[in-house]
């Protein structure tokens, strides 16, 4: 009895971590819900906390650009357009955002860190600058950094559903678990359909083990996101955690 206890208990442990393998990974890279600032949408590069524990497996682009993605030939050439037009102005918002978010979604982020600390010299104010220039930091494992951003755009507007959902997941990839739960429930407070608040948030749930708690924040997810890939990762874990619990 005492070794059917242990192994049930393994495997119980095994079970739990994929079920936040499957989370984690996406939730340190939410930036997709961005989209809403018209020009093109946040995608991730693989994000990484300061600990470089944060990816067990391939990460998933959580968008493209507005018009789908492009080719690898129509992409480069985009990128060398943006490039000769901001090596004649390097001051142009516009062109220095654009070519921060090209990189971005090429997983070229030390590149797109350049790009967006140029844009948010040009317009201090634009939060989206400060947001993707955060999302740059994270993806290169310098969370910090990332998490100053992020505070940067609060501070140019305390309701950014974006920049809180960003430094709670960031918060919490660093271990900072108290200060991300409290930033990701002022998000709700402040978004009650905020999904990228709710993806960590099960995030957390699913690794002190409160497993129908996950689900359930999981679970809103998919009903107020159904078509973005923290629904799909959500969809996943939740299959593992309902497995889990039959045990």
């Amino acid at each position: 009895m005492v070794r059917s206890s242990i192994d049930a208990n393994d495997r119980n442990k095994r079970a739990a971590k994929t079920a936040r393998r499957h989370a984690a990974v996406v939730a340190l890279a939410i930036v997709g819900a961005a989209a809403a600032w018209g020009v093109t949408s946040l995608s991730a590069a693989p994000a990484t906390t300061e600990t470089k524990s944060a990816t067990p497996s391939p990460v998933k682009k959580t968008t493209t650009t507005a018009s789908s993605a492009p080719s690898t030939a129509a992409g480069a050439d985009s990128i060398k357009t943006l490039e000769a037009a901001v090596a004649k102005d390097s001051t142009n918002f516009d062109k220095n955002y654009r070519l921060g978010v090209a990189y971005l979604d090429r997983d070229r982020a030390q590149d797109a860190v350049r790009a967006f600390e140029r844009a948010t010299k040009s317009k201090p104010k634009e939060v989206k600058a400060w947001v993707n220039l955060g999302a740059a930091y994270d993806a290169i494992g310098r969370g910090e950094q990332a998490r100053q951003q992020y505070r940067t755009a609060l501070a140019v507007n305390p309701q950014d559903e974006i920049a809180l959902c960003r430094l709670g997941a960031s918060l919490y990839a660093g271990g900072s678990r108290p200060a991300a739960l409290d930033t990701l429930r002022l998000a709700l407070q402040r978004h009650p359909n905020s999904y990228c608040a709710y993806f960590t948030m099960g995030v957390a749930f699913a690794d002190a083990q409160i497993y129908n708690e996950a689900i359930k924040c999981w679970q809103k997810v998919v009903d107020l996101a159904p078509g973005s890939p923290e629904a799909t990762s959500a969809k996943e874990s939740i299959t593992t955690l309902n497995e889990l619990l039959k045990q």
